[in-house]
């Protein structure tokens, strides 16, 4: 077990239960649009990808004007159709309040916009653990490592102290690019085998066994 300066973690489906929603969100906006409406997994694949080209993947689209037309029924799916507030997984918030007191840095890379990351941290009380963070409205998409690279300039933590966690591939990627370690949670989107062609140093399948982890 290392003793990481900072932790960054991926929000929708590590942190937050939200995956479900999110299906059922593109689900609507497929439908909406005219477009065959994807299967749950279809969906899941392109989560923790910034938002465009998710969609523009998800339906091998390039014509801009019906991207952005997916996008934004999307939005108000999320926003307006369904407000149900998404939990957290169980344990989460200890595990931030446990980090924070150990004396760790914490901080978000996500695909989620700026508006979407506020908005959650709003819902779940749980902004003020983080010293930094960066959305699709900051940095380039995953798998880029732009995120990471932003995030250890402005916590001035050397790379080989830092850990990535995250639910996806996307996740693995952006770390692995860059030398990071990574930590896998199969409770999100990916599959233990998928993210370990990876290498991450551990995959977990709870937020108590990523806590014991990470804090013992």
């Amino acid at each position: 077990m290392k003793h990481y300066k900072l932790v960054i973690f991926d929000w929708d489906g590590t942190l937050m239960d939200s995956v479900g929603k999110i299906v059922e969100c593109m689900q609507q906006a497929a439908a909406q649009c005219g477009e065959p409406v994807p299967s749950a997994e279809q969906v899941g694949n392109i989560i923790g990808i910034s938002l465009h080209p998710a969609v523009a993947q998800l339906f091998g689209l390039k014509d801009e004007q019906k991207i952005e037309s997916i996008v934004a029924a999307y939005k108000t799916a999320y926003v307006t159709k369904d407000q149900r507030p998404c939990p957290m997984f169980e344990g989460a918030t200890q595990l931030l309040k446990a980090l924070h007191s150990n004396g760790r840095q914490l901080a978000v890379a996500t695909g989620k916009a700026r508006r979407g990351l506020d908005r959650a941290w709003q819902h779940t009380a749980t902004g003020d653990y983080f010293v930094a963070s960066r959305t699709a409205c900051d940095a380039q998409s995953k798998p880029s490592s732009d995120m990471l690279q932003q995030l250890l300039s402005e916590t001035g933590v050397a790379v080989d102290e830092a850990v990535m966690i995250g639910d996806t591939v996307y996740d693995m990627q952006m770390a692995q690019q860059l030398g990071m370690d990574r930590i896998g949670v199969t409770y999100g989107v990916h599959d233990s085998q998928q993210l370990n062609n990876h290498m991450p140093v551990a995959v977990v399948n709870s937020v108590p066994e990523l806590h014991r982890y990470l804090l013992g």
